[in-house]
């Protein structure tokens, strides 16, 4: 059977295979759309298991807020070289996923969100969705996580990402009066605050937050670097609570200088803003992803 253009166009607008892939798997197929179809789906599994090993890296981390500042989604996709990353196909992929997280409430772990339909194709899981670009652009490729914000009381969600997006970050910031969210004043805080944890990747908002172990674990660190010194116990201590307090203020946001103010604290300058604004404010949450980082 002759495999014609229209042929070729259905099945590439049913699967956005590539035009080889459609002929041949038409050809294989005898021409039957249907056919070709689940012959073309198979080749994409066998393409992406083949792919799944290979280290994925590069990528794009996207943000979205909605235009009220309720809530906001950010996603990191990766896939293998920023040669991808930059292709229309990717970028569109994470544009959409991003938004599906905005729409897509208590779903909070990457299988889950992989079974779910895709949102611009009903037909397809975003899983499917996802292996059909790795066999189309040739790269292996990961949703390594994704988050959503939405805030519970009166403030605002806002979102950043780096220029290149390889950095994204999304913060809730509460106040005490409902008509603070469309001051000026208020809402250039929050963007600050934005910048300022993507630019000083704090891991908390505050020492508060630090988990038990984890601060155990660095005063362990500390006390045998001074194992063998022969400094009395309280001079030891003392050391390991400057040390400790260095650290502090690396981690835990309201600890960090203010990157536009070094003179301040993200802490002080909260405390500044809301006495000049009269409502108390306060981070409830904020969420940092680097593209990378931690795999």
């Amino acid at each position: 059977m002759a495999i014609t253009t229209e042929m070729i166009k259905a099945l590439r607008e049913e699967t956005s295979a590539g035009v080889l892939d459609c002929k041949k798997a038409l050809e294989a197929t005898g021409g039957d759309l249907a056919k070709a179809v689940a012959y073309l789906k198979e080749k994409g599994l066998a393409a992406a298991a083949k792919k799944a090993t290979r280290e994925a890296n590069d990528g794009l981390v996207n943000v979205l807020v909605d235009a009220a500042g309720r809530l906001g989604a950010i996603v990191e996709v990766n896939c293998e070289t920023d040669f991808v990353a930059r292709t229309e196909e990717f970028k569109s992929f994470v544009a959409a996923l991003v938004r599906q997280v905005a729409q897509t409430p208590g779903v909070s772990e990457v299988p889950d969100l992989l079974n779910r339909p895709f949102v611009e194709d009903h037909n397809v899981s975003v899983g499917e969705r996802l292996t059909q670009i790795v066999a189309k652009l040739g790269e292996n490729m990961v949703l390594r996580h994704f988050a959503r914000v939405e805030r519970d009381g009166h403030g605002l969600v806002e979102g950043y990402a780096h220029p290149g997006n390889r950095i994204g970050v999304l913060v809730y910031v509460s106040a005490g009066d409902e008509t603070i969210s469309g001051s000026t004043a208020f809402r250039e805080l929050v963007h600050d605050l934005a910048l300022q944890i993507a630019a000083a990747a704090p891991q908390y908002v505050s020492l508060e937050d630090l988990p038990a172990a984890v601060l155990d674990e660095k005063r362990a660190g500390y006390l045998a670097q001074l194992a063998e010194d022969n400094k009395p116990d309280h001079i030891k201590e003392r050391i390991i609570s400057g040390k400790l307090d260095k650290w502090y203020e690396q981690i835990c946001l309201l600890r960090q200088p203010f990157v536009k103010d070094d003179t301040l604290s993200v802490g002080d300058l909260i405390g500044q803003k809301g006495r000049e604004l009269g409502t108390p404010l306060s981070v409830k949450q904020f969420i940092r992803y680097e593209l990378g980082a931690g795999q």
